[in-house]
């Protein structure tokens, strides 16, 4: 059974502007990616139109809260 906080990742948005959903970030993290830019390739984050000036900031903060920045 999915927790809380699982539920809520594949509710809110990790990318707006593509509308990809918090939990794919979360997968590809806990996956391996460790930068923005491995994340992005295996998402698709950044590609739209702010060009990940949105998204960039709620990954960083996802790989710090896990000690990976």
């Amino acid at each position: 059974m999915a927790t809380e906080e699982e539920i809520l990742a594949r509710m809110k948005p990790g990318c707006l502007c593509t509308g990809i959903k918090l939990h794919r970030i979360i997968k590809a993290i806990e996956d391996g990616a460790t930068t923005f830019e491995q994340i992005a390739r295996i998402t698709g984050i950044g590609t739209g139109s702010c060009s990940g000036k949105r998204c960039r900031q709620k990954v960083a903060a996802i790989l710090q809260e896990k000690g990976l920045a």
